[in-house]
């Protein structure tokens, strides 16, 4: 066999390289871990987390599709509707929005964001930002979690990571079908 031949062959075969965007390791500084409350309508999402060397505070992100459960003509354009689809009941069992909401894009999709403390069941109060985008008739929903104020680099720390390929690609797979 030629050298060429040879080389193109082992590349072929070769596994491929782990890289920081590849789905289920690692994107940037954000590292999956296991999605930690029970299943319900929703089925189980994917959680990561980013440490605070990297994202200014320890944040969490948890990332779940709502398969039909949002308005397939306009899409989540009202902060009612990131209080309807939003996952701030796995965090807590009180919150309370900190102010209005703002329009975001997150790759192709377009929705929301709005900023809650969030007071858990063991009465601590949290940091919580939700992002709900459309795919189609589908949402994507984003809780971004800290024990702290999630500060403006945090916030674009997180939403660099929801466009990131990752995470497109996760929410491909998983809507707008």
């Amino acid at each position: 066999m030629r050298p060429v031949a040879l080389a193109i062959l082992l590349l072929m075969n070769a596994p491929p390289a782990a890289a920081d965007d590849t789905p289920g390791r690692r994107a940037g500084p954000w590292n999956e871990t296991k999605w930690p409350f029970l299943i319900d309508q929703w089925g189980l999402g994917t959680a990561y987390q980013c440490k605070a060397a990297a994202c200014g505070a320890d944040v969490t992100v948890y990332l779940r599709a709502k398969v039909g459960f949002c308005n397939c003509t306009t899409g989540i354009v009202e902060d009612d509707e990131i209080d309807r689809v939003g996952d701030n009941n796995l965090i807590g069992w009180q919150w309370r929005a900190r102010g209005l909401g703002a329009p975001v894009t997150v790759g192709w999709m377009k929705g929301r964001s709005r900023a809650f403390m969030v007071e858990g069941r063991d009465r601590r109060e949290r940091h919580a930002l939700t992002v709900a985008v459309s795919n189609k008739c589908d949402a994507v929903v984003a809780t971004v979690v800290a024990d702290q104020p999630i500060s403006s680099d945090t916030e674009r720390a997180a939403m660099d990571f929801l466009g990131s390929r990752p995470v497109l690609q996760w929410a491909a797979a998983n809507t707008g079908l």
